[in-house]
């Protein structure tokens, strides 16, 4: 399988935990997750709030592998996942009537990961 280097405990829970989730239900969505996320921090995508509004509609459920910034606009409510957020990107997505979470929640929401779109 791939090696894991990352240093932080949070990023490596994170990861065997997508992996274990990717194994209990056999949803590929978590195991791409966590290669995405294994990768070295310079590697790892940033996408700006302007990104996801173009590539997403409204009431769509996405993750983000990485950390998602507040560059932009958002418009319509979204369901963002992310490893990471910065606070304007929060405010804004709050303020488009979406919501924020931990890819872990949106694992235990939906386990078998249907109806999520990977952005990054």
């Amino acid at each position: 399988m791939l090696e894991l280097k990352a240093t932080n405990p949070q990023l490596r829970r994170l990861v065997f935990y997508l992996r274990k989730a990717w194994r209990a239900h056999g949803a590929r969505i978590w195991l791409d997750v966590a290669r995405r996320l294994a990768k070295p921090r310079r590697q790892r995508v940033a996408v700006n709030l302007g990104h996801l509004e173009r590539c997403t509609s409204e009431g769509d459920v996405v993750v983000v592998p990485g950390k998602v910034l507040g560059a932009g606009l958002l418009r319509h409510p979204v369901t963002v996942a992310a490893f990471s957020f910065t606070k304007s990107a929060r405010q804004k997505i709050a303020q488009a009537g979406g919501r924020c979470m931990d890819i872990k929640e949106l694992v235990e929401l939906n386990p078998k990961g249907s109806g999520v779109k990977i952005i990054g």
